[in-house]
């Protein structure tokens, strides 16, 4: 007969401190997960002229981490459900610490992306038991929105740290050591996790399908891909298809299985409470803008204005400088204010934001990290009360599957920031960029190649430069675009959405029931 977890009485919940400390280890793991999301954007140029890697190489490098993680999120966290989180958790950590040394002493591109896939499956297995743990052990709405705004916190500070750490690193290692970092934090969280997490709370009469998992991992792959080929300067024709004929199977084979599921991976019957939807939608929007500009801004920073990676990374971390405050405000007052002016407002002022960085960027400094500044304080109430509006409006025996699904948000979101942001960038330099006399076409392909060959060619450092400024603006219009029309989505889901985040609070949304 099978036995469905159900809450848990006052005398046997952990106490206070426990509860504390939980959410301290299991963010540990987060933050391992974010940074390595962001670690890379300034370690790129030099990690790609070490290895010899090409433009797309360089994606890859980035993008096989999300790509993979966003693939396996659904069905890990459902995994979770039926073995339990705090297993599902250890596990997690095993597989990243291995996969961090095995990605530190990569000697080729193809092998360093395998290493990122091997990571991504670590962190899949980690990210849903971070965010279901606190589910389950914070049962308080008013306790667990502050729990969640401060794992929603520790995920923009990983996503800042990234870009900092490397610089740091760099300056006086190889750009292995940026992955090797991972290993003592592993072993800490271990044995942290061994000590204070709860017992472990495993469903076993719960299915589980592998088949659901791999075809999410087919679709996603195949739209990434698509993706990235499409926005190619010169696009293949048979590439694009394949890739969109494999998304398109696999996401209409992943939601025919689910439907005939007793246990599905992913209920398509939580989509229709207003207030998740908003919260997913706000996750994925945010971390697109994120990713997006932290990655076109540390390139374009150290390509064009000459700066270390350190302070590349220093300058985007104006984002989550901004983001902090606001992030633990909006899970604190969540409970009186509610989710639309938190969610579509913050949104709504990360678009002035972004705003501000386009028309300033090449012109001021001061100006320019205004604009980070306030960008970062509307995701950062954004995305803590999503986790909230999220996790809130789902029962506790679903914490595995919802955190699965925000977490593909955020993946899915990052993700498809650097395909398609990153693709775009060099699309737009390459069609755009005017070569002086004699200078080879090559230089046409990245700004990586016009500089090294900028010696024999008076004129090209101007040229190259003028061209990738003109992408860098494209770039952000489409953020910033991106961004307004996440505030108007949310704005709409949430218009009737009072004060709280609990399933029962809108009363006027029937679909909330």
């Amino acid at each position: 007969m099978r036995t469905v977890p159900t809450e848990r009485s006052a005398e046997t919940a952990p106490s206070a401190r426990h509860r504390w400390l939980l959410l301290a280890v299991v963010s540990a793991g987060l933050l391992l997960i974010t940074l390595d999301n962001s670690i890379l954007y300034a370690a790129l140029p030099t990690l790609v002229q070490d290895l010899g890697a090409s433009s797309s190489e360089g994606l890859w490098i980035i993008n096989a981490y999300p790509v993979v993680m966003a693939g396996l999120l659904l069905g890990s966290g459902t995994l979770g459900d039926r073995v339990g989180h705090r297993r599902m958790f250890l596990i997690g950590l095993v597989v990243f610490g291995a996969a961090s040394l095995a990605a530190a002493f990569s000697p080729t591109p193809e092998t360093l992306i395998a290493a990122r896939a091997l990571l991504a499956v670590g962190a899949a297995a980690m990210m849903p038991a971070t965010l279901a743990l606190i589910r389950i052990t914070f049962e308080e709405e008013r306790e667990r929105n502050v729990a969640i705004a401060i794992w929603g916190t520790l995920a923009i500070v990983g996503s800042a740290l990234g870009p900092i750490i490397s610089g740091l690193l760099l300056q006086s290692f190889w750009w292995g050591s940026v992955f090797l970092i991972n290993v003592p934090v592993v072993v800490a969280a271990l044995v942290a996790t061994l000590v204070l997490a709860p017992p472990n709370e495993a469903d076993p009469g719960r299915k589980w399908d592998l088949s659901s998992s791999f075809l999410a991992l087919v679709a996603l792959v195949g739209l990434v891909i698509a993706i990235k080929e499409t926005a190619k300067p010169e696009p293949a024709l048979l590439p694009i298809v394949a890739a969109g004929l494999a998304a398109v199977v696999g996401g209409w084979a992943f939601a025919r299985r689910q439907r005939r599921l007793p246990d599905p991976l992913l209920d398509f019957s939580i989509f229709r409470n207003r207030a998740f939807l908003a919260g997913v939608l706000a996750a994925g929007f945010s971390l697109f803008a994120i990713a997006g500009i932290q990655l076109i801004t540390t390139q374009r920073f150290q390509l064009v204005e000459g700066f270390t990676p350190l302070r590349a990374g220093l300058l985007v971390a104006a984002v989550a400088l901004g983001a902090l405050p606001t992030a633990m405000a909006g899970g604190a007052t969540l409970h009186r204010v509610g989710l639309l002016p938190i969610i579509a407002g913050g949104l709504a002022l990360s678009t002035v934001g972004s705003a501000l960085i386009l028309l300033t960027f090449d012109t001021s400094m001061g100006l320019l990290v205004t604009g980070l500044l306030i960008t970062g304080a509307g995701l950062g109430a954004a995305m803590s009360v999503a986790s909230s509006a999220i996790m809130g409006n789902v029962p506790a025996r679903r914490a595995g599957m919802a955190s699965s699904v925000e977490e593909v948000s955020y993946e899915f979101g990052s993700l498809i920031a650097v395909a398609l942001l990153g693709s775009l960038l060099t699309s737009v330099y390459t069609a755009t960029i005017d070569l002086p006399a004699g200078a080879p076409d090559s230089a046409r392909d990245s700004l990586d190649s016009a500089l090294a060959q900028a010696a024999d060619h008076p004129g090209l450092i101007d040229a190259a430069s003028t061209a990738f400024d003109g992408a860098y603006a494209t770039v952000m219009v489409v953020v910033t675009a991106v961004i307004a029309v996440g505030a108007i989505m949310t704005g709409v889901l949430l218009r009737r959405h009072g004060p709280g985040s609990a399933l029962s609070t809108p009363s006027t949304d029937t679909a909330g029931h």
